[in-house]
């Protein structure tokens, strides 16, 4: 009772303490250890107050943009007084959906000023002065205008080379933390099995091995879970879990998935990354076998907590608690579903409708203060791991000078070369310097339908198109273009135009595929979702919300294609695309056929480098490319038997997983298997360069088990490398195979190394096998 009584006065103190010494209560001393802190500073919470740390409002309606500064906006201020809120989500952020333009969006100096201002009032308008924590989107960089942008997921899986996706992670949470933000939303960790899903591109394909490691890589770069470091921001993973397997690929329905394969494969990319340093987590909209994630224990108390010990905090997505509620309708109200999702072990609420409504429920008895307690723990302490409460400001001009610099925008080249992949090659490519080139096709000059999804809007300088890269090798006289069509709308073309300047050169360029742009016709819904509208032809056919039925090019692509095949001329078709998208026509038929994703701002010149060889393409395909939509799914490591050809067509893709062309050859010799101690084993071959140019190989470890208690894949990816390797040049790669690269999940779901014979295979693709051998493991 003595307890009580002397925290109670410690509380009635605080009230009335003035704000100048309020550094001495033990919460603001930051020589005292974060559990001593987090502690103190709960007891003097009040249940609101508490709350109002688990509740993350929708920030870019809390500015105002005064001339050449930023103050906080009368919404912020009721919302503060109101929710007291903790964590604000998309303050930076600029896009159709939330109305911020160039013209009423925020650049990298009044974003931080925006910060700034938002961190001031919060500590001289509350009682306690706890700093906010700001959420940005950065799946492929800062979604706020001014700042780098990368290629989007698959483009950065395509590089299959984590050491450049670090890179790229430092650029982001840079520019982030210059600006006043602190968490990074991403990288997206699904996986994508069906290409008709509207969020493919922002996943690192289908394969776990390469998501996680890639996705590794980028939170290593975000800052690794050292938050003590200037520039490190808290990664969240999305979405927990098997978001990526929905019913008919659409985006939210539920999830096929069985409770080995979640095992096997869909959780590992996850675990890897969260054991790189993540640090928050993202429920998904998705429910499993009758549970919507976003109320599922088992996610984030037995598998996060448990067995994971993961320490950071979980976060929903935009209104999925409410959807717990709305559209899965497995709770009876708002509160019952908060309740559910808080006791499930959901720490925040992202858009706080939900949450907003736990006060009631704890004073009801509904669940308990203590439950509160646990979530509003972890997310103080990041915030004081994080230093925000000595240091909650920015300087706007270092967000001046460090975001989008020279630097950065040459580490945005270099993902962007390294991911265009080529398919085909005549041997037309690479072009020479001195010929006529037509560039042609909806994605040849077209900035957004370079960015893809959750990119703001910028500058037209900041983006280079195909276009823009062709005319840096080119006298201009040497190149003509023409659009030829859209991506979708089929009320307005110029194909006779196109095929009239195709005639005229002597290679045709055209750019066909999709796009994710938004623009300011397209409806969305609330969760910033785009809604698929008949009456709004706009160029959007990929991106959240814009599930396909087919992969189909769109409009009148096809048509233009195939004029300009008439034409005799050589046709070289490239692919900017969110989805692996139909590429028969163009096997068949173009000289040379190459993807580049959504290559962001550098795209084009990295093309324009691959076209002209002035960078040798190894980019790898992470997900692979069907013949038709009815072979679907066709993910190279589904399980035994092989699959058997459809009556009408192959059953196999027409791009493997892993499949990229290069201007050179490469050789595999000299494979070698010995035993380590520690039942790890060393695999070691040799890799030659055997024809006329310097390039990457990526080479690929994949494995097969002959015999086991469950099904196996066919085969399943276990270790890569990217190596550069001069013309002529041989070197040796090594991989160390470890006991967790033979376990499988056996028949009581446990996780364990069987003994038996496996099938070691190592290849440029998962379908180019060049050398094999077999291991028995006992």
């Amino acid at each position: 009772m003595k307890c009580k009584i002397c925290l109670g006065a410690l509380i009635c103190l605080s009230v009335f303490t003035p704000s100048h010494a309020r550094s001495v209560l033990p919460y603001r001393n930051p020589q005292l250890s974060v559990d001593v802190r987090v502690e103190d500073l709960l007891h003097r919470m009040t249940l609101e107050e508490k709350l109002g740390q688990i509740q993350c409002g929708l920030g870019w309606e809390d500015y105002t943009i005064n001339g050449h500064h930023v103050s906080v906006s009368e919404k912020f201020k009721k919302d503060l007084k109101d929710k007291q809120f903790g964590m604000l989500w998309g303050t930076f952020r600029a896009d159709p959906w939330t109305r911020k333009t160039l013209a009423n969006g925020l650049n990298p100096k009044l974003a931080a000023e925006a910060g700034n201002a938002l961190q001031k009032y919060v500590k001289e308008h509350t009682r306690l002065g706890i700093p906010l924590f700001l959420a940005e989107e950065a799946p492929h960089g800062h979604m706020a205008i001014g700042t780098t942008v990368f290629p989007t997921g698959l483009g950065l899986a395509a590089t299959w080379s984590p050491d450049l996706i670090e890179e790229a992670g430092q650029v982001i949470a840079k520019e982030i933390r210059l600006q006043g933000g602190h968490i990074s939303y991403g990288p997206v960790l699904d996986l994508a099995r069906d290409p008709r899903w509207s969020r493919v591109e922002e996943t690192f394909g289908e394969d776990p091995v390469l998501s996680g490691d890639i996705g590794a890589a980028e939170v290593r770069g975000l800052g690794g879970g050292d938050l003590s470091k200037p520039y490190s921001t808290l990664p969240t993973l999305k979405h927990f879990i098997a978001y990526g397997l929905s019913e008919g690929g659409q985006n939210g329905r539920p999830s096929v998935v069985g409770p080995r394969e979640l095992l096997s494969d869909i959780m590992p990319p996850f675990h890897k990354v969260i054991n790189a340093g993540a640090l928050s987590v993202m429920t998904s909209y998705n429910s499993m076998d009758g549970i919507p994630c976003t109320s599922n224990s088992y996610l984030f108390k037995d598998i996060l907590r448990n067995q994971w010990h993961f320490k950071g905090f979980v976060v929903s997505d935009l209104y999925s608690i409410d959807g717990i509620f709305q559209t899965h309708h497995v709770a009876r109200s708002l509160e019952d579903a908060a309740v559910m999702a808080l006791r499930a072990g959901v720490d925040v609420d992202l858009g706080a409708h939900a949450y907003a409504l736990l006060s009631d429920a704890v004073k009801s008895g509904k669940v308990s203060e203590a439950v509160v307690d646990s979530a509003v723990a972890r997310v103080l302490r990041l915030k004081m791991e994080m230093g925000l409460f000595e240091h909650p400001y920015v300087d706007p001009e270092a967000a001046v000078h460090g975001v989008r610099t020279h630097e950065n925008i040459d580490v945005a080249r270099r993902v962007a070369q390294a991911s265009v992949t080529l398919l085909k090659n005549n041997g037309i490519l690479p072009l020479k310097k001195t010929i006529r080139v037509a560039v042609i096709g909806p994605n040849a000059d077209n900035r957004y339908n370079m960015l893809g999804d959750y990119t703001a809007p910028q500058e037209d300088s900041n983006v280079r198109t195909l276009l823009d890269g062709v005319r840096t090798k080119l006298p201009s006289a040497n190149v003509e273009y023409v659009k030829g069509c859209a991506i979708r709308d089929t009320t307005r073309e110029d194909i006779s135009q196109a095929v009239a300047a195709a005639r005229r050169a002597d290679v045709v360029l055209v750019a066909v595929g999709g796009s994710s742009a938004r623009d300011f016709k397209t409806n969305y819904q609330e969760t910033g979702a785009a809604v698929a509208d008949s009456k709004t032809v706009s160029d959007m056919e990929s991106g959240e919300g814009f599930d396909r039925a087919s992969l189909t090019l769109m409009g009148l692509q096809d048509k233009l294609l195939k004029a300009l095949k008439e034409t005799g001329r050589p046709l070289v078709v490239i692919y900017i695309e969110g989805r692996p998208l139909d590429k028969l026509w163009a096997s068949r038929n173009a000289d040379a056929l190459l993807t580049a994703y959504y290559p962001g701002q550098e795209g084009g010149d990295a093309l324009a480098d691959v076209l002209f060889g002035d960078y040798n393409p190894a980019g790898r395909l992470p997900v692979s490319v069907p013949v038709n939509v009815g072979q679907l799914p066709v993910y190279y490591d589904r399980q035994l038997p092989e699959p058997h050809d459809y009556v009408e067509m192959q059953a196999s893709p027409l791009y493997p997983f892993g499949y990229g062309l290069s201007y050179t050859r490469f050789d595999y010799s000299d494979l070698n298997v010995t035993g380590q101690p520690g039942g790890k084993y060393r695999v070691s071959f040799d890799i030659s360069n055997v024809g006329n140019y310097d390039g990457d190989e990526v080479a690929q470890l994949y494995m097969t088990e002959n015999y086991a208690s469950v099904v196996q894949p066919v085969r399943q990816l276990k270790h890569f490398l990217r190596i550069h390797l001069r013309k002529g040049e041989t070197r040796q790669v090594s991989f160390m195979l470890t006991p967790y690269d033979f376990s499988l999940i056996n028949k009581d779901m446990k996780r364990v190394v069987e003994p038996g014979d496996f099938e070691i295979q190592i290849g440029s693709s998962s379908a180019d096998i060049r050398l094999h051998t077999k291991l028995s493991v006992q």
